[in-house]
């Protein structure tokens, strides 16, 4: 089996289309999310509803279950007085524009996913099995990977949360962070998703797509969302603070922009 698995759009209706329109290509056998449908980008609604229209299996982020259940805190690791800022801008601008009926939704998902593949037992969550917002950097200690694959009773464990997307194994198991589709930090601004194949090592492979990056980036600064996120997308979250502070600042082209 080849199932598609995807995380933390946060908004970016332009490149969910795009992930989805690639996935329809790939033929594959399932498609799952991870879940932050919502918050950084102006298309909440728009996002929540193509996914509740599609039907796709969805875990909870720690940001839909923020403005699921209008929290006043996202549970984000924010490092920086001014991010942290932004980010709670963001936050109460989402909660105050996504509709009731979706946050219902939002409310409804479930922590985790458990499912089986080719006789391999696999876990579907969004941040760790612990906590849906810890996050699971690549280059965290491997005795802090050995702890969750001891207690978790699955082969492959599937995740977003950090916008990075890397495989790691640790004994018989395998840690896949699926990326992000909406908000990617690894320096490369197309959508990112993952195909998973439990019978191949590494049994992911990262899809980057190409979506309209400039058409979100205007409607950052047409809305009331902080400037920065739309630099960040721009520059695939390793904007310098120069240029996040640069409301002109010009969208990559496609044509010239590395994989």
């Amino acid at each position: 089996m080849r199932i598609a698995i995807f995380s933390d759009i946060h908004g970016n209706m332009p490149a969910l289309e795009a992930v989805l329109d690639d996935i329809h290509k790939q033929h594959v056998d399932a498609v799952y999310c991870l879940g932050d449908l919502v918050g950084y980008a102006p298309f909440p609604n728009e996002v929540t509803n193509r996914i509740r229209r599609e039907h796709i299996p969805t875990i909870i982020g720690n940001y839909d279950d923020g403005v699921g259940f209008d929290r006043d805190a996202c549970g984000c690791a924010y490092r920086e007085a001014d991010e942290r800022m932004r980010g709670q801008q963001s936050l109460e601008w989402t909660k105050a524009r996504v509709t009731a009926e979706n946050k219902a939704f939002l409310r409804s998902l479930s922590p985790e996913i458990r499912i089986e593949v080719d006789g391999k037992r696999v876990l579907l969550v969004h941040g760790s099995p612990r906590r849906m917002n810890e996050y699971l950097f690549e280059d965290r200690p491997d005795s802090s990977f050995q702890r969750l694959a001891d207690s978790s009773n699955a082969d492959v464990i599937v995740f977003g949360h950090t916008h990075k997307p890397y495989t790691k194994r640790i004994g018989d198991v395998w840690f896949v962070n699926v990326g992000s589709v909406g908000k990617p930090k690894d320096g490369n601004w197309h959508a990112c998703y993952a195909i998973l194949d439990v019978t191949a090592d590494p049994p992911a492979s990262f899809m980057r797509v190409p979506y309209d990056v400039a058409a979100v980036a205007r409607a950052i600064r047409e809305s009331e969302l902080p400037d920065e996120f739309a630099a960040d997308l721009e520059h695939g979250g390793t904007a310098p603070v120069a240029a996040q502070h640069e409301r002109s600042h010009p969208s990559p082209d496609p044509a010239v922009t590395p994989n």
